[in-house]
């Protein structure tokens, strides 16, 4: 999001107003799907989420003849990406909020930028500006003094908690591999083809995990699921990779440090859960980090000069 002067300020809306989006929809995405799972397991409701979702885009490509990719690489990474972003983390991160509040689950993959930050020099030979990974720093710090003032300690919170973190880093992982290999290809068709791979996957996981449990919808959990359907998969994804293509990984990825905030508001609104002083003051440092990461160019300095780790040699 560097694009300056009146040539390029309707583009950096564009950005701007696609980021917001995205992060209002995945916001109340944590909730919804804490809706779901309380009637139905929550492999089965994360594999109809995306069946339907892959569906529905699949169907607009061919309606509009998109064009759908041609080359070996592009399909293997379509393939990849189907597990190591859809399929497996949702998975987990489906079964975890049986056990941990929407807005902790929120919280712990929020850690995500960080990851970005930490992976993208190591895949993309990229250099992270040093001002942001020290706002990345601080907004994490800002939640993990959350983190530690809200999470109780019972066994089954710090299982789903550890499912929540093995999702956000391969989610992490997902975001900058899809960079580098997901370029040339169109939106609309890679996410209704990763949702659709993604899906049989999941429902393979249903047979396999979930066979004893029936599903018990309720007029909350399908209106729940309709919206992590048609806003959470279909038009977030087609967003999420629409910026993806134009602007940095560690960028985008700062969408997990609003996302929670939207959670816990979220969950205070809806649930009653008591917002603390303590909660108040993490969110806005959270706020602030994200703003310098968003501000922050991504300048051209030598490879070895990542993460305020500085060659020896001059």
């Amino acid at each position: 999001m560097s694009e300056s002067g009146p040539a390029t300020s309707p583009l950096l809306r564009s950005h701007l107003v696609a980021y917001a989006g995205l992060c209002l929809i995945w916001g109340s995405t944590w909730l919804a799907i804490r809706v779901v799972v309380q009637d139905v397991p929550p492999l089965e409701a994360a594999a109809i989420r995306f069946l339907v979702g892959g569906l529905l885009l699949l169907g607009l490509s061919l309606a509009q003849r998109r064009r759908w990719p041609r080359e070996g690489r592009s399909w293997r990474a379509i393939l990849i990406l189907s597990a190591t972003i859809m399929a497996v983390p949702y998975g987990l991160l489906f079964w975890a909020e049986q056990h941990v509040l929407s807005s902790m689950a929120a919280i712990l993959f929020s850690a995500m930028p960080l990851m970005v930050a930490l992976l993208t020099p190591v895949m993309m030979g990229r250099k992270v500006p040093r001002n942001a990974v020290f706002a990345l720093v601080v907004g994490f710090g800002g939640l993990l003094v959350l983190l530690f003032t809200e999470l109780r300690t019972s066994r089954s919170e710090l299982l789903g908690g550890a499912a929540v973190m093995a999702a956000m880093m391969l989610s992490a992982w997902s975001i900058v591999y899809a960079k580098k290999t997901l370029q040339e290809v169109d939106s609309v068709v890679s996410t209704g083809l990763q949702l659709l791979l993604g899906s049989a996957a999941l429902f393979w996981g249903r047979w396999a995990l979930e066979a004893h449990r029936q599903a018990h919808w309720s007029e909350a959990s399908l209106a729940a699921l309709a919206f992590l359907t048609i806003f959470g998969s279909c038009l977030a994804f087609v967003v999420y990779y629409w910026l993806l293509k134009r602007i940095e990984p560690y960028q985008l990825s700062t969408t997990s440090l609003i996302v929670p905030v939207i959670a816990v508001l979220e969950g205070a609104l809806f649930y009653r859960e008591q917002v603390s002083l303590t909660m108040i003051v993490a969110m806005a440092v959270v706020l602030i980090s994200v703003g310098s990461v968003l501000r922050a160019e991504a300048v051209s300095e030598r490879p070895s000069d990542i993460l305020m780790l500085r060659s020896k040699t001059p």
